[in-house]
């Protein structure tokens, strides 16, 4: 018998730098059958990005009528004016199914993602210090010292807002974080308010 038909939305935030993107294509990897959401954005292709598969490239215009009907799960717009966010339809469609799925997204969205799906895991990812998450953004080699100073401070306060997750966890091995990550994925779908209809139906009388 299968306790949980639904798939699980979880939902993985952590600052700039922390690994998360890499601690999420490890649990993909370990566990295909495992969707990491594909995000919708305007900013244009980059070179060897397939539209479908890296993300879904949209106008302008395309994205703010998706905004205007209610068509994603989050978004937000940057400051240098490009919008990112997570079609709803798609993650419906799959989470009906059984597929269980990743969103890799900030807090921001994750505050969006929580408003309208209050059933989804929560999981922030912490650096082991934040001397080393400082350590690991200039090891990037691709920031300026502004932008670093400027992602560590913002770090912080996105730990204020990740202290209202469901789970914490530290990145100091992004094999040891994805178990963490499947495992909470596993438990969920054990969790009573998930799977009570399913058991009533068939051991309840």
């Amino acid at each position: 018998m299968t306790v949980n038909k639904k798939g699980i939305l979880v939902v993985v935030s952590g600052p700039a730098g922390v690994g998360k993107g890499t601690v999420c294509d490890v649990v993909s990897k370990n566990n295909p059958e495992i969707f990491i959401s594909i995000s919708a954005t305007t900013r244009a292709p980059r070179r060897g990005e397939v539209d479908g598969v890296h993300y879904y490239f949209k106008t302008k215009e395309q994205f703010e009528e998706m905004i205007e009907n209610n068509e994603l799960l989050e978004y937000n717009k940057f400051v240098n004016g490009n919008y990112y966010g997570t079609p709803a339809k798609e993650c419906d469609t799959r989470l009906e199914n059984g597929v269980n799925i990743i969103l890799e997204i900030d807090v921001e969205g994750g505050k969006q993602v929580r408003a309208k799906r209050p059933d989804a895991v929560m999981i922030f990812v912490l650096p082991p210090s934040f001397c080393e998450l400082e350590k690991r953004l200039r090891g990037r080699s691709s920031e300026t010292e502004e932008d670093i100073l400027s992602r560590l401070a913002r770090s912080e306060a996105e730990f204020e807002y990740g202290k209202k997750y469901d789970y914490l966890i530290v990145n100091d091995m992004p094999e040891m974080a994805a178990a963490k990550i499947q495992a909470i994925i596993e438990a969920e779908k054990h969790r009573t308010f998930r799977c009570l209809n399913e058991v009533k139906k068939n051991i309840i009388r």
